[in-house]
């Protein structure tokens, strides 16, 4: 389990990561630099909406080949499901 955060953080860290919320129907990316892990504050880009959102990570979970973030959206007052690749 260890290995796996510390290929998602060294992933992170050295690119952007893409994914997608298929409730908003809306790509994301999570820039270089963030720190995705439960409790930290980072900021996404939102295509759907055209803006980047601060936003708070709730939880981690890998599936397989993809990775889900859920987020609480601080413009939005929402909780969002990220499905990352």
């Amino acid at each position: 389990m260890k290995k796996i955060f510390l290929f998602i953080f060294i992933g992170i860290s050295l690119n952007a990561w893409d994914g997608y919320d298929y409730d908003k129907s809306s790509y994301v990316e999570i820039d270089s630099g963030n720190l995705v892990r439960s409790g930290n504050d980072i900021e996404i880009y939102d295509y759907g909406s055209g803006e980047y959102k601060d936003v708070e990570v709730q939880s981690v979970e890998s599936y397989g080949g993809s990775t889900e973030v859920e987020v609480y959206d601080y413009n939005t007052g929402e909780y969002r499901t990220l499905e990352m690749d």
